[in-house]
């Protein structure tokens, strides 16, 4: 299989660059894998569609939607060298008490050995670490003391994508994070979460349709294109999930009942898939490298809410393996047609 195969054409215009200017109010694409019918409509009418026949059980019960509640680490974060050279890492994930994993430009200069310094707003000194060794494109910095979320909160910036191109604002704090976050330990968010607001949750709510949520902390490579030029050369990245005795017996509840599993996008449908084992999903704190594309065969979730995803990507081949490669170009392609918003930022689809 082609890594080619899934690629697409897209105009820069539709990459959206900010949220919309109310959390919620984005377009829907829904898509019927089975018959290819495809429907546009709103995100605020999610709780009206989901209860529709297509999604009810055999005996008329509502689906069960499975949240992603991972929280967005305000992971970039500025340095000063032993020369002076200002620089900024990006803190991928904790390797130990004083220990990180960081991506940061022009990796390949650094040295093991070099020294850097982290300064507040005001220039006031606030950590010291020093490169320890290289993964990759990726340095590890080991720190004189353990680094608190409270140390990102005040000295870090939120992470966004390099396909928004743009520096941060205050406003991205919030509507870069989903309203149901709460574990802390993303590199990204999971962005299919930031069209739920308080209210469509307490709409669903009312019509019966439960939640339930996974944990799964999403790092870059959720987002990097496929280079191998064969998809089955791609060796996927390895993230952290955990799923808790309650969520899990929720899900498996909903299922031994026949209900709809939703998975409100691809790190939470990846948590399920990864976990489910022997007729039940496995509790606790797991991680995770499947990777999803055109031939897999799904166990646990029935539909998928999800945003439209980049060229070339592991997230494209996902949703091309949950409805057929054809089927979702064609959906892609008539999405740019329709001048639909991609990406982090953009609209959202329902494949069902």
């Amino acid at each position: 299989m082609k890594t080619a195969d899934f690629n697409f054409d897209l105009p820069q215009r539709l990459i959206a660059q900010y949220p919309p200017e109310k959390r919620g109010q984005s377009r829907l694409m829904t898509l019927n894998r089975a018959t290819g019918k495809r429907a546009h409509r709103t995100v605020t009418e999610l709780a009206d569609i989901l209860y529709a026949k297509e999604f009810l059980s055999p005996g008329g019960e509502a689906p069960l939607l499975v949240f992603n509640d991972t929280r967005v680490r305000k992971a970039r974060v500025r340095a000063r060298s032993e020369t002076g050279a200002e620089t900024e890492f990006l803190f991928l994930e904790e390797r130990g008490e004083i220990l990180w994993k960081t991506l940061v430009k022009r990796a390949r200069r650094k040295k093991a050995g070099n020294v850097f310094t982290f300064f507040d707003g005001a220039g006031k000194q606030t950590a010291k670490a020093v490169v320890t060794g290289f993964e990759g494109d990726y340095v590890l910095l080991e720190f004189e003391e353990r680094l608190t979320e409270d140390w990102f909160e005040k000295n870090g910036a939120v992470p966004l994508p390099p396909y928004i191109k743009r520096k941060d604002n205050p406003q991205d704090s919030e509507r870069y994070q989903t309203v149901y976050a709460k574990q802390t330990g993303s590199a990204a968010s999971p962005t299919a979460g930031l069209h739920f607001t308080n209210g469509l949750l307490d709409a669903l709510e009312t019509r019966g349709i439960e939640s339930a949520f996974v944990t799964l902390h999403v790092g870059l490579g959720t987002f990097l294109p496929v280079r191998a030029e064969n998809v089955e050369d791609h060796v996927m990245h390895e993230e952290s999930f955990s799923i808790t005795e309650e969520n899990a017996a929720v899900i498996e509840e909903a299922m031994a009942g026949k209900r709809k599993i939703i998975a409100v996008g691809t790190t939470s449908l990846r948590a399920l898939e990864s976990a489910f084992c022997g007729g039940k999903l496995e509790r606790g704190v797991q991680s995770t490298s499947i990777f999803i594309y055109p031939g897999y065969k799904f166990k646990v979730v029935d539909a998928l809410f999800t945003n439209f995803h980049t060229p070339l990507s592991t997230l494209l081949m996902l949703v091309c393996a949950f409805a057929g490669r054809e089927l979702i170009l064609e959906s892609y392609a008539e999405a740019v047609r329709e001048e639909y918003r991609f990406f982090s930022y953009g609209d959202a689809m329902l494949i069902y």
